[in-house]
């Protein structure tokens, strides 16, 4: 008996050595949380009530849209950007106090969710004190602050300033030491010098070892998440998943993606998958107007793809319009778009089969040779000391009604759908599809 404990420990330390990330973080669910529009108050004590329902979902990282005061001067609408902050180490009294906001997290942290802040360091509101700061942020030749894009209601940090850096630093470290989240989403992440990016992170992880970072970016990917950061955003992903939805790109076309995902970012890193976000639905379009049909389709693709699915405001309850960005405007709450069941099992489902945990400890996704090019079939298979984890998708990505003979030789036998239902899956198995349908199978 000694010797079976002391190889099951022996085996959970090789395990614990191999992961990159937080070990919470791989079956994990994320949800971004527009603490303004989500309830009637916008308050973080009337958000609060909403956590169970949550947690019940299957949701499990709670990212908080930047909550601190909001500047003035250049204010866009009627409340102003979350993302153009006068005070890092505040609380937005449109959302509550500090303990409001304290209680929200005690509250969260005891139902068993994690809890991570929205860090803008690539600019303040021109209004901040720290504008008073000589050399903190870029100015034209006339001494003006300069702005960036068309984001007239801020004002750009200047980097080389090694003074606003360690400024910068202190608030995020105010945050974990003394508030008591757990990490950061950071906004246009790779506007910032990536290496203080690394020297803040690390410096964090120092004290928080178990702290989980988020980068807005893509394009820097490969080098934000050498150290910096968990997770990287998936938006080429994420257009390609409207273009096929619309019939401009196709099932090769994805399948063409991850080909090069796999060889430009490295394995371990984390993709968020999503549908939408606060920018997709404010500004392009709720997932109803870009995917049409095809919206819980491409859910439920969020899921069985590598990387982790995140899941905004509204979309549980169906929100079907777009959300005034910089005013109050209340989420929809329409129980025929309501999609809270279909995210419950498609939660309960990655929680349950590691096949679908994030990489490292997920298992990679091959390609089932198919006979239709308008489906998407995929297994994701993990061997196990104890039993085997495996996950067939096959997915109708048309209009129309498909039929589709797939090669599952090697994994046929008995599965059981999302739904719940138990199916037999031959080697070469038939499968008719209407339009926009999938099935998920595990074993």
């Amino acid at each position: 008996m000694f010797f079976a404990i002391a190889a099951l420990a022996l085996m959970s330390c090789t395990e614990q050595a191999q992961m990159r990330h937080p070990r919470w973080a791989y079956d994990a669910t994320i949800y971004e949380l527009n603490t303004r529009q989500l309830t009637e108050e916008g308050t973080f004590r009337a958000a609060e009530e909403l956590l169970p329902t949550l947690r019940e979902n299957g949701i499990d990282i709670i990212w908080v849209m930047p909550c601190q005061p909001i500047g003035v001067i250049t204010r866009k609408g009627t409340l102003g950007s979350y993302y153009s902050i006068i005070d890092y180490c505040a609380i937005n009294p449109e959302f509550g106090t500090r303990e409001d906001f304290e209680h929200f997290l005690a509250k969260a942290h005891q139902l068993g969710f994690k809890v991570i802040l929205d860090w803008v360091a690539n600019h303040t509101a021109p209004d901040s004190e720290w504008t008073k700061n000589d050399g903190w942020h870029y100015r034209d030749s006339l001494g003006n602050l300069m702005v960036q894009y068309d984001w007239t209601d801020i004002s750009k940090l200047n980097y080389e300033n090694q003074d606003m850096r360690a400024e910068m630093l202190k608030a995020m470290h105010w945050w974990m030491d003394s508030i008591g989240i757990d990490g950061f989403r950071c906004d246009v992440a790779g506007e910032v010098p990536t290496d203080f990016w690394n020297w803040a992170m690390g410096d964090l992880r120092l004290t928080h070892p178990d702290m989980f970072t988020l980068a807005e970016d893509e394009d820097k990917a490969q080098e934000l998440t050498e150290s910096a950061f968990d997770m990287y955003y998936g938006w080429t992903l994420h257009h390609l998943m409207n273009d096929v939805a619309q019939g401009k790109q196709s099932v090769e076309d994805l399948w063409a993606y991850f080909a090069k995902a796999d060889t430009t970012i490295r394995p371990e890193a984390i993709r968020m998958n999503f549908i939408t976000n606060h920018d997709e639905n404010s500004w392009n379009g709720t997932e109803q107007e870009r995917m049409g049909d095809a919206a819980p389709l491409f859910a439920a693709f969020c899921y069985v793809v590598p990387g982790m699915p995140m899941i905004y405001t509204g979309q549980l309850s169906g929100n079907h319009h777009r959300l005034e960005f910089f005013e109050k405007d209340l989420i929809d709450t329409d129980e025929a778009y309501a999609q809270a069941e279909l995210y419950k099992s498609l939660n309960g489902l990655r929680e349950r089969n590691k096949a679908l945990f994030s990489p490292e400890a997920g298992a990679p996704m091959a390609r089932v040779a198919a006979d239709n090019g308008h489906v998407f079939a995929c297994v994701r298979h993990k061997e196990g000391k104890w039993h085997d984890n495996t996950v067939i998708a096959v997915m109708n990505m048309s209009g129309e009604e498909q039929t589709v003979t797939l090669d599952l030789t090697g994994f046929d036998g008995k599965y059981r759908c999302i739904c719940g239902k138990e199916c037999t899956v031959e080697p070469a198995q038939t499968f008719t599809l209407a339009p926009w349908q999938y099935k998920i199978l595990e074993k």
